[in-house]
Formats: C-alpha cells, structure tokens, sequence
C-alpha cells in the first residue's frame, strides 16, 4: 500500500509545534498494532465473560471478511455489535477507564507520539467507540478532543449499533473533521491506510505512518502519566490466538485451580509447599526466615511480618514459606476465600483503637502476618504503608512478595473478589517469590529506638521497595478504587452505602 501524496511520519518536524494542532487516527497510527480486535476482545471478556468472548471470537472471522473484501466500516460494525450488544454502557465505561489504559499504553507508537505529543492541541480521529478510546486518550496522551463512533443504547444498555453519521471512516472521518474544526483546518495530520487519506487532505500537512512490524512501542515511562493501578483479569493482550487459548484453558483452568485450592486448605501447611510443587505451583524462598520461638513469658511479643501486597494469597504463601500458618489481619476479604482459607484470618475494622487492641492481642498468640499498603498493586510500586503496626510491636520481619502470573490477574477491584484465588491458580504455572529479609534492629523500632511509626513504616517501604527494585508512592487505597471503580472502596449494597468500617478488599 503506497501513499505517494503523503510522505512518511519520521519526516515530521517536531520541533516549535506548540501552537500547531494535530489530528491522528488511532489503531497503526497513534498504536503500533493496526488491529483493533484484542481491545473489543477486552471489552468482551472484562464486560460479558468467556461466554461473550467465546462469541466474539466466532464472529471475528466474518468480521474479517467484510473488512477486507466488502467493507472496512461493516466489519467495524461487526466487533461492536459482538463484543458490546446488551452490555451496560457503565460496565463499558469501566472496562475503558479500568482495564484498557494499560494494554494501549503498551502499544504506542514512538514516531506519532514524537509528533503528537509536541503539539499544542491535540485531537483524535478514530473509528473505534469513543466510550472506548476516550479515557485513555484524554488521560495518558493528553488528547483535547477525541472523535471517534457513538454507540446507540437503549435503557442504559448497548444496541450493539452505532450512530449516525455510522462507523467514522474513509469520508466520515473527514465530514466529522470539517464539522468540528469548519474553516479553521489542522496543521498536522496523522493516519496510516488509505482510508485516512479523505481526513488528511483536510489538514495543512499529512503524515503517513507505515506498517512496520519491528517498531518497538514507546517506554510507559515517556508517556505524561505513568499507569500505577489497572483491573482485569487477562495478563496478556488477547490477539486472536491468546483469545482462543484463553477460552480452551478455562474448563481446564477451573478444575486445576479447585484441586491446588483443596490442597492448600486440606494437607497440614508443612507439607502444602511439596503439593503446591507437585501441582506446578512454584514457591520461591530467599533470604532465612527467623525461626519459631516458643513463648514462655506471655509478655512477649509474637513476631509481626510486614509484607508486600500482591494478591490476597500473599499470608498463604508466607506460610507455606514458613512451613507453619501465619494468621493474618485483613482488611475485608469475602466469605467464600475466608471459608477456604488455610490460615486464620481476622478483619480489620479501620477503628484505630479497636484495631491495634486487636492486633496486640493476636501477638500475645503468636506471629502474625500484615500487609499495611491495604490493597494490592500488580505494576513495581508499593503504596503508602499504614504506619499502626510500628507502634504495636518491635518485633518487625519484612517481607518482600512478588508473584509471576502468565494468563490471569488474581485481583480486581471491579469483580467479585471471591474469585481471585481462583483466577490466581488458573494460571497453567503461577509462581510466587518469598523473600526474608532482616528482622529490623531494635534501634529503628518504636519502642526501644525512640522512632516514630511514620519513619518506622516509610523505612520498611522503603528497604522492601529497594529489594523488589519497586519504586515508593504515596497512594493509598482509596486513590487505587478512585481511579479504577470510581469509588473510595465502599460497598454499595441495594442502594445505599454501608457503614464505611465495611470496604472493599483487597
């Protein structure tokens, strides 16, 4: 496919565009991938389940033959109606602002974001729903305007139709163009097939982008905002082959997960390490753990592990590590992954007397385990740690967790979160990495060293963070469920909102 009219993007100057305006098409444009399906899979799979991805998988071939050989918008038409017909438009918008920022952010292509980026006004021409593209677009690039297809709905449900003027391509793009700029044309424009060529003529200057498949995508780290917190439960960005793989795994997945699950909660934990093995679940123990004391003075504190939050399994597997349970403080898990639990499991209340009573008094016990960021956090940052654990105890053992998952997350913060262990153990071989790290000296501690609880807990952030090779934040839980559900991480229940010492988990 040539473009003789039009020469290539890496010819753009991109310096002293600040007052210019620039116009890009999306998909093998702003993206390196031209293929918009992995993103309605998303939408498919995060919004409707594997029925519905199962569904859009079938469909997507003749989606492909209209694209290809009748027309480019009937097949656009065809991957809107499967992946969202009769789904809830704020279920799409929440796959849009939760999950699909992170799969995009990956794919962006570094010589139109050079020129896009150094524009002073920016704006977005794509055939994809804008419900879908919108968050990021406006978001993580810091696009002023997105133009891109209206969805039709009916009683706040997708039709799985669009809206006039249609699917935005070929003379659309440039019919919407001329009705949002009118005389006032762009200076740049941006696009990559022939279909863009009726926009680009509109602008003062036109840039193709061709298809490379050796172009590697910008670093998240270069792009204006970094992505701390995302949902879902697909790891991997579902092309057609991972989509299919995804759906066969599942009714093999499920089973595997069950029986690793009875293992974990029936054997004695010194021996759930060997079954976890056995099962193709990998522990992976570093650093000496401290050795279990036998308590005679009842005065005596039991030792409090401080550690990393990657999913909710974290105190399994810290025990299994130990070879012994570890109770752990919670803060709210639900009743199905309490009743399958192994190890103790005690809800926080967020009363800060009531909680450190609590505390205490499971340390008179024996140890216990804490994760003090609250919340879970799947990309290399650890959030603010709560600083009431350093004030309860100077026996302090951090502990810094990470876990390898290669299909599915074991988090959410928008689903039911009784199935995260589930998902977590539907991975073919998940992995998790425990690391030991040195009880802290009695000089940095609360009680004997005179310390703070603040400087207490931000030091064990950081010695877990430089371990990790993480990288420390100030996010709490409430910015993680305010960016990714839209709330604080209160339950809503029939209407009304419970009392806030009942939050979401992990």
């Amino acid at each position: 496919m040539s473009f003789p009219t039009f020469p290539t993007v890496s010819k753009c100057p991109s310096i002293g565009r600040e007052k210019d305006t620039v116009v890009a098409d999306m998909d093998g444009t702003l993206l390196v991938g031209r293929s918009s399906f992995p993103y309605f899979a998303l939408v498919a799979f995060e919004g409707g389940g594997v029925l519905r991805l199962l569904f859009f998988v079938l469909a997507s071939p003749i989606a492909a033959l209209l694209y290809y050989f009748i027309s480019e918008s009937a097949g656009i038409q065809v991957l809107i109606f499967a992946s969202m017909a009769g789904m809830k438009l704020s279920s799409i918008e929440s796959v849009a602002r939760a999950v699909l920022p992170k799969f995009y952010a990956d794919d962006v292509h570094p010589e139109s974001w050079r020129v896009f980026s150094s524009c002073g006004k920016r704006c977005v021409l794509t055939a994809n729903p804008r419900v879908m593209v919108e968050p990021f677009l406006k978001e993580f690039l810091g696009a002023d305007l997105v133009l891109g297809t209206e969805i039709g709905s009916y009683r706040g449900r997708a039709t799985g139709l669009v809206r006039s003027p249609g699917i935005l391509v070929g003379r659309n793009k440039a019919e919407a163009l001329k009705k949002t700029f009118a005389e006032e044309m762009p200076h740049v424009g941006l696009g990559d097939r022939q279909t863009d060529a009726p926009f680009m003529a509109l602008c003062r200057e036109g840039f193709i982008v061709p298809p490379k498949s050796d172009v590697k995508s910008v670093s998240t780290e270069k792009l204006p905002k970094p992505i701390i917190f995302h949902d879902g439960r697909l790891v991997q960005k579902p092309t057609p082959l991972i989509a299919l793989l995804t759906i066969l795994w599942i009714p093999i997945g499920f089973p595997l997960a069950c029986l690793r699950i009875a293992a974990g909660s029936l054997l004695p934990m010194h021996m759930v390490y060997y079954a976890f093995w056995a099962l193709g679940v990998r522990v992976l123990i570093k650093g000496t753990p401290p050795q279990q004391v036998t308590k005679s003075n009842p005065n005596n504190s039991g030792v409090l592990f401080i550690c990393s939050h990657r999913t909710l399994l974290d105190p399994i597997f810290l025990s299994a590590a130990l070879g012994r349970p570890i109770p752990a403080v919670t803060y709210s898990v639900s009743r199905l992954s309490e009743f399958i639990s192994p190890i103790k499991t005690v809800r926080l209340t967020r009363d800060r007397a009531t909680d450190a009573a609590m505390i205490k008094k499971l340390l008179q016990d024996g140890d216990l385990a804490i994760c003090p960021e609250g919340t879970t956090c799947r990309e290399p940052f650890l959030l603010r740690f709560s600083a009431l654990f350093a004030e309860l105890t100077d026996e302090l053992v951090p502990v810094a967790m990470v876990n390898r998952m290669s299909m599915f997350h074991g988090t959410t913060a928008r689903g039911w979160k009784g199935m995260d262990p589930f998902y977590f153990f539907m991975n073919p071989s998940p992995a998790y990495e425990v690391t030991f790290l040195n009880k802290l000296p009695k000089e940095l501690t609360c009680g004997s060293g005179n310390k703070s609880s603040h400087d207490v807990a931000n030091y064990i952030q950081r010695v877990i963070a430089s371990t990790l090779s993480y990288e420390c934040t100030g996010f709490t839980r409430k910015d993680k469920y305010r960016a990714l559900a839209g709330n604080d991480g209160t339950v809503v229940e029939k209407g009304h909102v419970v009392k806030a010492n009942k939050l979401m988990g992990c």
